[in-house]
């Protein structure tokens, strides 16, 4: 058959797609796209429809789908509609397993841990949601242990989404760890239970909202805790305690209250907060640290032993 400037050669075809001409003559060899007629010498020419044919080729390899997966799409014994919902649930698996290995990697380079520790991270990341609410709800178990603590176990419950960010991912893995901190456990429930001390449940606000609302203020201002201008801040602070606790704002009040902060004052419930915050996607929390700081130090400063 003469091509009349009809058919095209392997190297116009190459021109017109992008492909080179070693894919196209692979692609023809296995039936993906076939040749229309031969010249005398044997080259082959293709017809007009095998540039749409190669460039759908293109696409759906560049989207990954095998040889064997198009021929049959392009013969029509699979529906292109059905492979690519499947062709795109197989890749949001992988696209989460690489997320997971990316969230790790991140962590590792910025906490440099022990062989050991990244091993635990990377544990942790690839955790079955099932697996991640049964650790959870051990640390909660242990943590709460008494009855009526419903509305602060659930504040303090993660979720992690089921298609996480990087950073939600990286926040898990992180508060994951701190779950699993036997040391942050035994403080974390020592100071569940003194603030729980004083009756059935613990007062509202409680000793911690008081000092922070007295504190804050007090950091704002720049005020030393151990300052002249800090007694009117703590003679302040123990006067609410004491109204709140129905108490005598007396030096045992100060003790008992220097010891509810102190038992408080653990810098990584803050950050268990923070990473909470992030997993759940919830506004960042308030640094109780920096009021708690300051609160223990201008109290012991002024608490008599």
């Amino acid at each position: 058959m003469d091509d009349g400037g009809t058919l095209h050669s392997i190297g116009e075809l190459a021109r017109q797609t992008g492909l080179t001409v070693k894919t196209i003559r692979f692609y023809s060899d296995h039936g993906i796209v076939t040749p229309a007629d031969r010249t005398s010498a044997g080259y082959r020419r293709y017809g007009p429809e095998a540039v749409a044919r190669l460039a759908f080729v293109r696409t759906l390899r560049e989207l990954g789908l095998g040889l064997d997966v198009i021929r049959q799409i392009l013969d029509r014994e699979l529906a292109l509609d059905e492979v690519a919902a499947q062709h795109a649930a197989a890749l949001d698996a992988q696209i989460g397993i690489l997320r997971l290995r990316r969230a790790v990697l991140t962590a590792v380079a910025r906490r440099r841990p022990t062989p050991e520790e990244t091993h635990r991270m990377h544990e942790l990341a690839r955790l079955p949601e099932s697996e991640r609410r049964r650790l959870v709800v051990d640390f909660l178990d242990a943590v709460f242990q008494d009855p009526g603590s419903e509305a602060i176990r659930h504040s303090m419950t993660p979720h992690l989404p089921e298609r996480p960010t990087e950073e939600q991912l990286e926040a898990w893995v992180e508060l994951a760890e701190l779950t699993l901190d036997p040391d942050f456990r035994t403080g974390l429930r020592r100071t569940v239970r003194a603030h729980r001390s004083d009756g059935s449940a613990p007062p509202r606000p409680n000793v911690v909202a008081l000092a922070r609302d007295h504190a804050a203020p007090a950091l704002d201002e720049g005020i030393p805790p151990k300052s002249p201008e800090a007694d009117a801040v703590v003679a302040a602070l123990t006067a609410h305690c004491a109204r709140t606790l129905d108490r005598p704002d007396d030096s045992a009040l100060r003790h008992h209250l220097l010891s509810l902060l102190e038992s408080a004052h653990d810098p990584r419930r803050d950050r268990y907060l923070e990473l909470l915050a992030l997993v759940n996607a919830w506004p960042a929390p308030a640094r109780l640290a920096p009021v708690l700081a300051w609160s223990t130090t201008a109290l012991r400063a002024r608490t008599a032993r």
